[in-house]
């Protein structure tokens, strides 16, 4: 039972208040990043041959760029966290934007868009795991300087 207590209890000390559970979380989110999308895009990037479409490119070089440098999350998961939040406005914004009026209008289904929204109408399941109290707190609000000691 202490393993229990200790992931659900806030740790200030290491963690800035948030629960070792959300680290643990954050971390299996950033590999999951880098292995489901960083690693296939590289693939697609590397393996291209001739001229890019520059829209097209762009969402490719963006999927290889964020979980990629999701991997420093692993090592400090709770300074990467706007990049988690950048992946789920992204994709909320998409649902909303691209899957939302296709799916309203009975065209989602069999559409080239019917992959990407069977992916990305989960992002709110990540949106579980991230600490927002400690997101607002370090990354929206205001903060008064520290003291320098």
């Amino acid at each position: 039972m202490p393993f229990i207590k200790y992931v659900f209890t806030p740790n200030y000390v290491t963690y800035e208040g948030v629960r070792p559970l959300s680290i643990y979380c954050l971390r299996a989110l950033y590999l999951m990043m880098f292995v489901g999308v960083g690693l296939p895009n590289w693939s697609i990037i590397i393996n291209h041959s001739g001229p890019w479409d520059h829209t097209r490119a762009v969402a490719f070089c963006v999927w290889v760029a964020y979980p990629t440098l999701g991997i420093l999350g692993l090592i400090r998961p709770l300074q990467w966290l706007p990049l988690v939040v950048f992946m789920i406005f992204y994709k909320l914004v998409w649902d909303v934007a691209v899957a939302y009026p296709l799916w309203r209008a009975g065209t989602l289904a069999g559409s080239p868009a019917e992959a990407m929204a069977s992916i990305f109408v989960w992002v709110p399941v990540v949106g579980i795991f991230v600490p927002w109290k400690y997101f607002f707190r370090n990354y929206v609000m205001w903060s008064k300087t520290k003291p320098v000691s």
